[in-house]
């Protein structure tokens, strides 16, 4: 089985899950920001620790006036736009300000000759990631531009969304990665923007939302923390806070990639009753034997293009390394859904695809429509009528 498993890393290296560089920046902006909150105050109240459960931040803000919420959101953008709780708008306007100085800061560095020559030129592509991401109309949720860089991207109107879809993407994503101009659907917001138009085709009143997520640290190409749960683990603690934080009563829905598909796998049994849906696709594993060992109420789906290459990964668990039963196999339980049209691993996002109507439906809730594999319906089998309401 060891042995196995060091086959798949080689094949992994000669198949696309490459590695990509992550320069640390030397970024301590929001470390010196976390120190300088933790005695802040506002009006004479102290502000609520950055690690206050969700509850404790959403009271807190609830009672502040305009004014005083923009204090706190313009004086510790990194803080205020990274904290699970305080309402999306305040966020969109916290990071606006982060992503404008740290692009300076970048900018700065792109021209210090004290750097090398390849750190300068990470820094200028850094400078035009953030520029991009604060441009006008961008409601980014998430944004800390420590080590590689942690984004999200809502897409839609968080705030009066009936219906939350959630992408969680898989290995070598970062704040660099988060977006492409070349292969746009293979990166998050792209993924994000394609599923939200789908949506709007699907149900064009249907109040939804879309949050593009890469908000947890996720594995660099190929090595032992895409091989192990260890990312998988602090990713899940961060999904769990976001699902927790979500503005109103609105069902969500999970759609987890790759390894993003072990993060959703990891969290699953502490996740809100207000997920609802968790799909997967080109999935190496939940880091369990079946849906069961999930322990959740959620609807698990699954899907996998027959030239995905992650169909060779062994699905196992060995001392730790690799995540589990494949989820797309009869024993483990899944509602099997249809991708036909995707293209290897990284084209179940591209219009026109039997994977990205299938999305559509579900993160809307026209659940009787979504195409089961193999043209069966065996997938939909349970679902009333009223499910989708």
């Amino acid at each position: 089985m060891l042995l196995a498993l060091g086959v798949v890393f080689l094949m992994l290296a000669t198949t696309g899950w490459t590695a990509v560089h992550r320069p640390d920046a030397g970024i301590q902006a929001r470390a010196a920001e976390l120190v300088a909150w933790a005695s802040a105050r506002i009006d004479g109240r102290p502000v609520p620790p950055a690690d206050a459960p969700v509850r404790t931040v959403a009271r807190f803000f609830a009672d502040l006036d305009g004014a005083q919420r923009g204090h706190l959101a313009d004086g510790y953008p990194l803080v205020v736009g990274n904290l699970d709780g305080v309402p999306a708008e305040l966020r969109y306007r916290a990071n606006r300000r982060s992503l404008a100085l740290a692009a300076r800061l970048e900018e700065s560095r792109g021209r210090d000759v004290a750097l090398t020559p390849a750190d300068r030129s990470t820094a200028v592509r850094r400078a035009h990631r953030f520029e991009s991401l604060a441009e006008p109309g961008r409601q980014i949720l998430v944004f800390d531009p420590t080590g590689g860089g942690l984004v999200a991207e809502v897409f839609g109107d968080l705030s009066a969304a009936r219906r939350v879809s959630v992408i969680v993407p898989g290995v070598d994503t970062d704040a660099l990665t988060f977006e492409r101009s070349q292969r746009r659907l293979t990166a998050p917001a792209g993924m994000g923007r394609s599923l939200y138009e789908a949506e709007l085709s699907t149900a064009p009143a249907g109040r939804t939302a879309v949050i593009a997520w890469a908000g947890y640290t996720a594995p660099t190409g190929v090595g032992v923390d895409a091989a192990t749960g260890r990312l998988a683990v602090q990713g899940a603690a961060r999904l769990e806070s976001l699902a927790a934080a979500l503005p109103g009563d609105a069902s969500v829905a999970l759609f987890c990639h790759s390894y993003g598909s072990v993060v959703c796998g990891v969290a699953a049994h502490r996740l809100p009753g207000r997920v609802t849906d968790l799909v997967v696709a080109g999935s190496p594993g939940m880091r369990t034997e079946n849906v069961a060992g999930l322990h959740t109420s959620a609807r698990v789906w699954a899907m996998r293009d027959e030239g995905d290459w992650i169909s060779g990964v062994p699905h196992m668990e060995v001392g730790g390394l690799g995540h589990g039963a494949d989820p797309v196999s009869p024993d483990f339980g899944s509602r099997l859904l249809s991708s036909e049209g995707a293209r290897s691993h990284t084209g179940y996002f591209e219009p026109g695809t039997a994977s990205l109507d299938n999305f559509a439906k579900i993160g809307t809730g026209a659940f009787g429509s979504v195409a089961c594999a193999n043209g069966s319906d065996g997938c939909r089998l349970g679902i009333s009528a009223t499910d989708g309401d």
